[in-house]
């Protein structure tokens, strides 16, 4: 097997920490970090990388998704750069202990950027909202409260596409058939391609951690013209930490296709709410499951 570029290791990393004050979401406010001026959590700075699971000895494809799987589970962020169809946009996406997501949009769309700490949101940071809100560049609002009371999180549909857990749990589902393709050169480094067949039913099923309606709105972004099968192909490092997810899958009036890279997992993130100051809250929303 060719020799594989290392990740360098990461000296200071940001660990999203804390719920948002006076409402956390469905695990509940977590212990530590500090509110920003705007009441939402930020990021607490941690002097420790992580530490990363050592390689199981089943090399078996199915046996290295597992371990891509524990791996992505252990960096609990990475910057992405996604295509989910027509939508664009890259930037740092937090996936544990809580949800957080900071994107700039490459693509036209109401608002040119969207951040998300756990249940609320801020659409705008641009132009064009600053003069429809009188100069302040931020719109925020909180995710309505669910059946079981806890608010949900904005914009779950979008994190859930492109959180690498979500994606590596439905590569591992029982049902599912994964392939060793090979070796690749992806940028300057030599990267394992894997291939994994299933169905957008069983990738929502596989997810256990989340509730019956983030699963149906998972399975219905991943199945556009009732399409019948949805093809996985993933690229991982030499740690196997997941570089590149890539979803194709056709139904008789519409298609799939969907790619997200992957850097810098478990590296020095962070995402940020606006001041206060900049922000208009505009109470509480309720956002459709494919909604980007």
């Amino acid at each position: 097997m060719a020799v594989r570029q290392r990740l360098a290791a990461v000296v200071a990393v940001a660990v999203l920490a804390g719920g948002l004050s006076g409402c956390g979401g469905a695990d509940g406010p977590a212990p530590g970090g500090s509110p920003s001026e705007s009441g939402a959590p930020t990021p607490t700075p941690s002097s420790a990388s992580p530490t990363w699971p050592a390689k199981p000895t089943d090399r078996s494809p199915h046996g290295v998704l597992l371990s891509a799987q524990l791996a992505m589970q252990t960096a609990r962020r990475a910057k992405v750069s996604y295509r989910l169809g027509s939508d664009a946009g890259s930037g740092p996406l937090f996936w544990q202990p809580k949800t957080a997501l900071q994107v700039k949009r490459s693509t036209p769309a109401a608002a040119e950027q969207l951040i998300v700490v756990d249940t609320v949101a801020y659409e705008g940071g641009d132009a064009a909202t600053a003069a429809r809100l009188g100069g302040r560049h931020w719109e925020r609002f909180s995710g309505a409260p669910g059946p079981d009371g806890h608010r949900e999180i904005p914009y779950a549909g979008l994190i859930d596409l492109l959180n690498p857990v979500v994606a590596l749990a439905a590569a591992t589902a029982d049902g599912t058939t994964a392939q060793y393709v090979g070796e690749e050169k992806f940028e300057d480094s030599t990267v394992e391609h894997y291939r994994v067949s299933t169905d957008a039913a069983r990738y929502a099923a596989a997810q256990t951690q989340l509730g019956p309606a983030r699963r149906e709105g998972l399975r219905t972004a991943l199945a556009p013209g009732a399409s019948a099968s949805l093809t996985l192909d993933l690229w991982l490092n030499d740690k196997d930490q997941l570089v590149r997810l890539q979803r194709t899958g056709a139904g008789d009036s519409g298609r799939l296709d969907d790619s997200v890279l992957y850097t810098e997992p478990g590296g020095p993130l962070s995402a940020q709410a606006p001041a206060e100051s900049d922000t208009v809250d505009t109470g509480t929303r309720s956002i459709p499951p494919t909604a980007r």
